[in-house]
Protein backbone atom coordinates (compact mmCIF):
# COMPACT_ATOMS: atom_id res chain seq x y z
CA UNK A 1 0.00 0.00 0.00
CA UNK A 2 1.92 2.79 -1.21
CA UNK A 3 0.12 6.59 -0.89
CA UNK A 4 1.09 9.61 -3.15
CA UNK A 5 -2.18 11.80 -4.16
CA UNK A 6 -2.93 13.27 -0.82
CA UNK A 7 0.70 14.65 -0.78
CA UNK A 8 0.23 15.90 -4.13
CA UNK A 9 -3.17 17.72 -3.76
CA UNK A 10 -1.47 19.07 -0.48
CA UNK A 11 0.88 20.85 -2.51
CA UNK A 12 -1.01 22.36 -5.14
CA UNK A 13 -3.77 23.57 -2.03
CA UNK A 14 -0.66 25.85 -0.85
CA UNK A 15 1.22 26.52 -3.45
CA UNK A 16 -2.52 28.63 -3.84
CA UNK A 17 -1.48 31.22 -6.86
CA UNK A 18 -1.66 28.59 -9.79
CA UNK A 19 -0.82 30.59 -13.51
CA UNK A 20 -2.96 29.16 -15.70
CA UNK A 21 -0.37 29.37 -18.86
CA UNK A 22 0.65 25.64 -19.78
CA UNK A 23 4.19 24.93 -20.13
CA UNK A 24 6.75 21.67 -20.75
CA UNK A 25 6.67 18.67 -18.86
CA UNK A 26 9.81 17.59 -17.03
CA UNK A 27 11.75 15.01 -18.72
CA UNK A 28 12.64 11.96 -16.33
CA UNK A 29 14.44 8.85 -17.59
CA UNK A 30 13.41 6.10 -16.29
CA UNK A 31 15.53 3.15 -15.32
CA UNK A 32 15.23 -0.63 -17.49
CA UNK A 33 12.50 -2.55 -15.14
CA UNK A 34 9.88 0.28 -14.21
CA UNK A 35 6.57 0.52 -15.75
CA UNK A 36 5.67 4.30 -16.90
CA UNK A 37 2.00 4.51 -15.99
CA UNK A 38 -0.18 7.02 -17.74
CA UNK A 39 -1.37 9.55 -15.49
CA UNK A 40 -4.76 11.56 -16.65
CA UNK A 41 -4.68 15.60 -17.23
CA UNK A 42 -7.11 17.38 -16.24
CA UNK A 43 -7.55 19.91 -19.31
CA UNK A 44 -8.56 22.39 -16.14
CA UNK A 45 -5.58 22.02 -14.46
CA UNK A 46 -3.46 21.79 -17.67
CA UNK A 47 -0.38 23.53 -15.27
CA UNK A 48 0.18 20.46 -13.50
CA UNK A 49 2.29 17.60 -15.24
CA UNK A 50 2.34 14.44 -13.39
CA UNK A 51 5.07 11.42 -14.48
CA UNK A 52 4.73 8.09 -12.34
CA UNK A 53 6.71 4.73 -12.72
CA UNK A 54 6.22 1.33 -11.21
CA UNK A 55 8.77 -1.00 -9.93
CA UNK A 56 6.65 -4.65 -9.84
CA UNK A 57 8.17 -8.07 -8.42
CA UNK A 58 8.29 -11.13 -10.36
CA UNK A 59 4.68 -11.56 -9.70
CA UNK A 60 3.45 -8.09 -11.21
CA UNK A 61 3.05 -6.58 -7.68
CA UNK A 62 3.91 -3.15 -7.63
CA UNK A 63 6.97 -2.69 -4.75
CA UNK A 64 7.86 0.31 -5.61
CA UNK A 65 6.31 3.70 -7.00
CA UNK A 66 8.25 7.00 -8.33
CA UNK A 67 6.04 10.47 -8.90
CA UNK A 68 7.23 13.60 -10.40
CA UNK A 69 5.01 16.64 -10.04
CA UNK A 70 5.08 20.11 -11.69
CA UNK A 71 2.79 23.00 -10.85
CA UNK A 72 3.30 25.99 -12.60
CA UNK A 73 3.36 28.85 -9.79
CA UNK A 74 1.55 32.63 -9.99
CA UNK A 75 4.16 35.36 -10.95
CA UNK A 76 5.28 37.05 -7.86
CA UNK A 77 3.93 34.13 -5.59
CA UNK A 78 6.64 32.98 -2.96
CA UNK A 79 6.61 29.56 -2.22
CA UNK A 80 6.86 28.40 1.41
CA UNK A 81 8.68 25.33 1.08
CA UNK A 82 9.60 24.12 4.13
CA UNK A 83 5.67 24.62 4.54
CA UNK A 84 4.94 22.82 1.96
CA UNK A 85 6.72 19.69 2.96
CA UNK A 86 5.84 20.24 6.39
CA UNK A 87 2.14 19.86 5.40
CA UNK A 88 2.95 17.42 2.86
CA UNK A 89 4.97 14.91 5.37
CA UNK A 90 1.94 15.01 7.84
CA UNK A 91 -0.80 14.45 5.52
CA UNK A 92 1.47 11.18 4.58
CA UNK A 93 1.79 10.43 8.47
CA UNK A 94 -1.95 11.10 8.82
CA UNK A 95 -3.06 8.64 5.76
CA UNK A 96 -0.86 5.86 7.31
CA UNK A 97 -1.72 6.26 10.85
CA UNK A 98 -5.32 5.97 9.53
CA UNK A 99 -4.20 2.65 7.62
CA UNK A 100 -2.63 0.81 10.85
CA UNK A 101 0.77 2.34 10.62
CA UNK A 102 3.10 4.17 12.75
CA UNK A 103 5.30 6.19 10.98
CA UNK A 104 8.57 8.23 11.89
CA UNK A 105 10.21 11.00 8.93
CA UNK A 106 13.69 12.64 8.91
CA UNK A 107 14.15 16.18 9.75
CA UNK A 108 13.62 18.04 6.50
CA UNK A 109 16.72 18.90 5.44
CA UNK A 110 18.51 20.30 2.24
CA UNK A 111 19.45 18.51 -0.84
CA UNK A 112 19.03 18.83 -4.72
CA UNK A 113 16.98 17.84 -7.56
CA UNK A 114 18.30 17.96 -10.80
CA UNK A 115 20.18 21.04 -10.96
CA UNK A 116 17.50 23.05 -8.14
CA UNK A 117 18.37 23.46 -4.51
CA UNK A 118 15.59 21.36 -3.03
CA UNK A 119 14.62 20.41 0.43
CA UNK A 120 13.78 16.31 1.59
CA UNK A 121 12.50 14.22 3.97
CA UNK A 122 11.83 10.62 4.49
CA UNK A 123 9.50 8.58 6.37
CA UNK A 124 10.02 4.88 7.62
CA UNK A 125 6.74 3.13 7.65
CA UNK A 126 6.30 0.27 10.17
CA UNK A 127 3.09 -1.95 11.50
CA UNK A 128 3.38 -3.85 14.53
CA UNK A 129 6.74 -2.34 15.12
CA UNK A 130 7.87 -3.77 12.22
CA UNK A 131 9.66 -1.78 8.94
CA UNK A 132 7.30 -2.28 6.20
CA UNK A 133 7.45 0.81 3.83
CA UNK A 134 9.78 3.84 3.58
CA UNK A 135 8.64 7.25 1.31
CA UNK A 136 10.97 10.22 0.32
CA UNK A 137 9.38 13.29 -0.94
CA UNK A 138 11.67 15.89 -2.24
CA UNK A 139 10.32 19.74 -2.97
CA UNK A 140 12.05 22.35 -5.04
CA UNK A 141 11.06 25.84 -6.54
CA UNK A 142 12.05 27.54 -9.66
CA UNK A 143 11.26 30.59 -12.46
CA UNK A 144 7.79 29.83 -11.74
CA UNK A 145 7.66 25.83 -11.26
CA UNK A 146 7.80 23.88 -8.39
CA UNK A 147 8.33 20.37 -8.31
CA UNK A 148 7.71 17.19 -5.85
CA UNK A 149 9.41 14.01 -6.44
CA UNK A 150 7.51 11.44 -4.29
CA UNK A 151 9.14 7.88 -4.22
CA UNK A 152 7.89 4.93 -1.76
CA UNK A 153 8.50 1.28 -1.41
CA UNK A 154 8.69 -1.84 0.33
CA UNK A 155 11.40 -1.67 3.23
CA UNK A 156 13.88 -4.29 1.08
CA UNK A 157 13.22 -3.04 -2.28
CA UNK A 158 13.32 0.76 -1.57
CA UNK A 159 16.63 0.04 0.36
CA UNK A 160 17.74 -2.14 -2.61
CA UNK A 161 16.57 0.08 -5.59
CA UNK A 162 18.71 3.16 -4.08
CA UNK A 163 21.13 2.95 -7.41
CA UNK A 164 17.81 3.11 -9.40
CA UNK A 165 16.88 6.12 -7.58
CA UNK A 166 19.96 7.98 -7.82
CA UNK A 167 19.95 7.54 -11.62
CA UNK A 168 16.50 9.23 -11.65
CA UNK A 169 17.10 11.77 -9.90
CA UNK A 170 20.49 12.61 -11.85
CA UNK A 171 19.25 11.90 -15.24
CA UNK A 172 15.81 14.40 -13.99
CA UNK A 173 15.52 17.94 -16.74
CA UNK A 174 13.50 20.26 -15.34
Amino acid sequence: MIRFFLPIFVLMYLLSGVASAHAEAPVVTWPNGWAVETVAQDEAKSQVSRQRAVKNDQGGTPVMVMELTMTQVESGHQVNLEGVLLEMRKSVQKDFFQGGYQSVCSKIHATTLSRLSALETTCTITQNGRHVLSQTLVAAVDAGKAYVLSYAGQAEVYKASQGDIEAIRNSLKL
